[in-house]
């Protein structure tokens, strides 16, 4: 039987993060694809996504303030261009249920710079939006753009730099764990690896309920919209920022980026069903509720171009889970609960340094396994 020091189940983003990081390292790391790399099943394809530090929790703060080390690290080493920084805005409606105080606290306590702006600030500064009167508006100027794909693809490619092993088409249908470590089951043969890092989103529970350690999970279908403005222009990334709209309903939005469309989602649309169930053909109600919306607060957006979908799994809290199992150490899961890319480089290294040498340099103390079981 082949053996490895770390196997590493799924390469979406977390997943290829912790090959790479694993194998930087000069551990011997096998890796498992059930499908193609780059498939479109999960939550890493596509072109866009939002990265950021202000959130509302001094942690996740800090673990952003990480990631952007991590990702110039990435960028350097491999010579790719990952972010375009925009800045970006936080709407937040007064009687909603988040505060604009949360989010200026956890910033201020991490040293990050930022403004909280009245409603005629943003105007005068993005004349593209039409806020309410009853918004608070947070911007932060290190707000930005990761590009998905490339990143993901990135990340494989400097993995098998650096010797990792890297099998697509490979499901893992099994995990035994034992003395010496963890048998991994897969449909091209059995191997050993002394520690198994699980990065498999909406699949986790597959190979966790056989060992009677399953994470409750919300899983459910999401999609994106990119709209056509007649004036694309004006949503140049130097013209226009990266906004999210944090209210019961939360939706998120992106200047052009790549071509002359802005997309647009709503966040959390509740579409649920397991990957077994999932139809890949978007709601017709969800995107009639996003151009309502979109249009509301950004006159110009134009019409819907195209709808596109993914997939979220979703932990108690949406707080990620980092960390090994309580009842079977040698196995780690990682779960990143539909907000994690914008951390993709750094919880790559999270993952990477808990299999290898059993903590983190990041707190890792509000991520336990634990505390997600407990649903």
């Amino acid at each position: 039987m082949e053996s490895f020091e770390v196997a590493v189940v799924g390469m979406g983003a977390l997943g290829s993060a912790a090959t790479y990081q694993l194998a930087r390292r000069g551990a011997k790391v096998v890796a498992f694809e059930q499908y193609e790399l780059g498939h479109v099943r999960g939550a890493s394809h596509d072109t866009s996504r939002i990265v950021r530090t202000s959130y509302g929790a001094p942690e996740y703060v800090r673990l952003a303030q990480s990631a952007y080390r991590d990702w110039a690290d990435l960028e350097r080493e491999s010579g790719e261009r990952l972010l375009t920084i925009t800045g970006g805005v936080i709407f937040l409606p007064i009687d909603g249920p988040y505060s604009a105080s949360d989010f200026t606290s956890a910033l201020s306590e991490c040293g990050v710079e930022h403004e909280l702006l009245s409603p005629a600030e943003v105007q005068a500064r993005w004349p593209q939006f039409q806020v309410p009167e009853n918004v608070e508006t947070v911007y932060t100027a290190d707000t930005g753009i990761a590009h998905a794909s490339r990143t993901v693809a990135t990340l494989q490619m400097r993995a098998r730099v650096h010797g990792a092993d890297i099998r697509d088409r490979t499901a893992v249908e099994s995990l035994t764990p034992d003395s010496a470590g963890v048998i991994v089951h897969t449909s091209g043969g059995d191997i050993r690896a002394r520690k198994v890092i699980l990065a498999t989103d909406a699949w986790t529970n597959t190979l966790l309920e056989p060992l009677d350690a399953a994470i409750p999970l919300d899983v459910m279908q999401e999609q994106v919209t990119y709209f056509r403005p007649s004036a694309p222009h004006d949503y140049d990334p130097a013209r226009f920022p990266v906004w999210i709209w944090e209210d019961d309903e939360c939706y998120y939005g992106f200047p052009t980026y790549g071509e002359p469309t802005i997309k647009a989602a709503r966040d959390v649309s509740e579409n649920r069903m397991t990957p077994a169930m999932r139809s890949f053909v978007p709601s017709p109600e969800l995107t009639a509720q996003l151009s309502g919306f979109v249009t509301g607060l950004i006159p110009g957006a134009g019409s819907e171009l195209r709808t596109i979908t993914c997939q979220y799994a979703l932990t108690k809290d949406r707080r990620f889970v980092l960390s090994a199992l309580p009842q079977h150490p040698d196995i780690i899961v990682g779960l990143a609960a539909g907000h994690g890319f914008k951390f993709t480089p750094a919880l790559g290294r999270v993952l990477a340094e808990l299999a290898l040498e059993g903590e983190s340099t990041d707190d890792l103390s509000e991520f336990g396994a634990v505390a997600a079981m407990a649903q």
